[in-house]
């Protein structure tokens, strides 16, 4: 597992990377999207207005836990600025992925960095994890890890 990205058990003191973007501290994590009162169209994150038709407001929902995974790529070389991630000697590389959580994908880091130990289709679940950014803070933010892997 990536060493900048890395699972702990949930306390109080931590604070997410945004407000409103999942349920934490939680067991069981889920993202927030939206869903349109007119057309039905997901969301993620939640937004004020539907992107799809423009008319109608957005009800904030909770999304799928685990989902199947639809794409990924790895980075395997230090990522330029606005990056706020660790790099020069401290980079790792690490996953990115799109996850099919129902009716909307999400875009999100993988909390498995591993290119061989990932498979498009395979079921992920979502995590919440410290990331450490360039100036060592640490603040919670959501990823995806494959189901049935220990955290």
């Amino acid at each position: 597992m990536n060493r900048h990205l890395h699972s702990s058990a949930v306390t109080t003191t931590a604070v997410p990377i945004a407000e409103g973007l999942f349920t934490w501290p939680s067991d069981e994590p889920r993202l927030l999207g939206g869903r349109c009162r007119a057309c039905a169209t997901v969301t993620f994150p939640f937004q004020e207005g539907c992107p799809a038709c423009a008319v109608g407001e957005l009800d904030q929902v909770e999304l799928a836990r685990r989902g199947t995974l639809w794409t990924f790529t790895t980075q395997t070389f230090p990522v330029k600025d606005p990056y706020l991630g660790p790099s020069g000697d401290d980079f790792a590389p690490f996953a990115v992925g799109y996850v099919e959580l129902g009716d909307v994908r999400v875009e999100g880091r993988l909390a498995e960095a591993d290119p061989a130990r990932l498979a498009i289709g395979m079921q992920m679940e979502t995590v919440v994890v410290p990331f450490r950014d360039a100036e060592g803070h640490e603040v919670m933010t959501y990823a995806f890890q494959p189901v049935g892997t220990e955290r």
